[in-house]
């Protein structure tokens, strides 16, 4: 078999971003994927009527748009578009306008009573000079670009969630807008450092209109590839590694998988007491997804919230927490935090005319095969009456069909570990890069390593930086 300077194994985002930035760099690198296609969770399917195309897993891309290395790649030159709405994330609530998340932070500001000095003195410092927080906070431990803002980042992001919103807000539709951003985190929003997501997705927010990629997501994937492939890179799919042995021979093995499918590929070349350690990582709740084919848009009470390309669904702040605490903790609630994608209705290719796609999901228990259909459609249905009966066909993936779906979501669970304290930074184990492995020709990028889940491929891209230390060409 060819010999490489670096194989790949997995096409998820990741992959494909550690792949181009070693190609960049002279390497010959091979890119190998078990499925029949390319890009994990970031692909498109008609999952459920012909017409109607849905994204299999990601679906909104803020940081995909803003990511310090994707943005230097001339995606739109291989067919990445795209399409953004009015507004990035709306959040109905009960006998009132929904709260709108905008791009200008002073229109976010008027829908918010007498927190709108209060949400502008948070986010606007930290907006002003988003391109440097996003590098900073994107990226492994190391000193930051701009590191009196990164302080100043650290010390909003550290406290809970709660304790933020309840120091900082006095109106409950700013408590609930912060809240449900801060469920991104898939922690308790009484835990340290739930916040941090809320933060970097409220300044994503700011920066630019949520934005789908036309066509669909998979649109992402095939444009990375098609780059890939234009400098030279090889990608093999339908090839399912189980042991390292099977590999042609190269001077890096490049894991974009979860840490176990890693010892289960790599144990016969790695140390017993590092394998430990990552059977030990923690995955955090699962996902239980809805895809539906609607004959029409979804009817919002409040008619705002069909211009955001995410709706936030869960009323007010206690209830989102109690729903994202009961996931943690292994239980399912009856009234789960929702959330929703619009996608065609930003993107009209996504279905046929008149008609719409519909996506959502909520948390449940990792490895959870419970149906919580109605419960999601129950949440909908509340603040959009007549949304059931408009449904064409559904499309169901609980938490179990999910990880045998891709293995890298194991459980269900899509942000590649649990965001907790201990696995915030040291992912997925204490080690100074954290992106190498014992062995030297080894490593791993996925997302289970900093700066974790998301389709902005920086966990490839810095792994591959680690790559290219080792192999002498940085």
């Amino acid at each position: 078999m060819k010999a490489y300077d670096a194989i790949i194994i997995g096409s998820g985002p990741n992959g494909l971003a550690s792949a181009i930035a070693l190609v960049q760099h002279g390497l010959n690198v091979l890119v190998l994927e078990a499925s029949e296609t390319i890009g994990g969770g970031t692909r498109t399917q008609e999952l459920t009527l012909p017409g109607f195309h849905h994204d299999v897993c990601s679906a909104v891309h803020p940081l995909g748009f803003l990511s310090p290395f994707l943005k230097t790649l001339p995606l739109q030159d291989f067919g990445l578009d795209w399409l953004y709405p009015e507004v990035s994330a709306a959040h109905p609530l009960e006998n009132e306008p929904a709260v709108l998340l905008k791009k200008s932070i002073k229109e976010t500001c008027e829908n918010l009573g007498v927190d709108q000095v209060a949400w502008r003195q948070l986010f606007e410092g930290f907006v002003e000079n988003g391109e440097d927080l996003l590098e900073d906070v994107l990226s492994p431990l190391k000193f930051p670009k701009n590191p009196l803002q990164f302080v100043k980042f650290g010390l909003k992001a550290i406290p809970s969630s709660i304790s933020l919103v309840n120091s900082h807000f006095k109106e409950d539709r700013t408590k609930a807008l912060f809240s449900g951003l801060a469920a991104h985190s898939v922690l308790p929003l009484d835990f340290n450092f739930s916040s941090a997501i809320a933060l970097v997705l409220g300044v994503s927010a700011h920066m630019v209109d949520w934005p789908v990629a036309k066509g669909g997501s998979e649109n992402i994937t095939k444009a990375m590839a098609a780059y890939f492939q234009s400098l030279g890179g090889t990608i093999q799919t339908s090839f399912k590694v189980s042991k390292l042995i099977e590999l042609p021979a190269a001077r890096a093995y490049v894991f974009d998988t979860d840490p176990r499918q890693l010892v289960h590929i790599a144990s016969d070349a790695l140390p017993g007491g590092y394998k430990k350690r990552l059977m030990k990582f923690k995955y955090g709740p699962g996902t239980f997804k809805i895809d539906w084919a609607l004959d029409g848009s979804i009817p919002w009470k409040d008619p705002n919230c069909l211009k955001a390309s995410t709706v936030h669904i869960g009323g007010k702040m206690n209830e989102i927490a109690n729903s994202e605490h009961m996931a943690w903790h292994g239980k399912h609630c009856e009234r789960p935090f929702v959330l929703l994608c619009q996608q065609s209705e930003i993107d009209h290719s996504r279905s046929p005319q008149g008609q719409q796609t519909g996506y959502a999901y909520c948390h449940v228990p990792n490895g959870s095969a419970y149906d919580m259909t109605n419960a999601i459609e129950q949440q909908i249905e509340r603040f959009a009456p007549g949304f059931k009966d408009l449904i064409l066909k559904r499309h169901i993936t609980n938490a179990k069909s999910l990880s045998i779906h891709n293995p890298n979501n194991v459980g269900g669970s899509i942000t590649g570990g649990a965001n907790n304290f201990s696995q915030l930074f040291a992912r997925p184990t204490l080690r100074w890069d954290p992106y190498s492995t014992p062995n030297k020709n080894i490593f791993i990028c996925s997302a289970s390593t900093p700066p974790g889940g998301g389709v902005h491929g920086m966990c490839g891209y810095w792994a591959a930086q680690s790559v290219l230390k080792r192999l002498g060409k940085l």
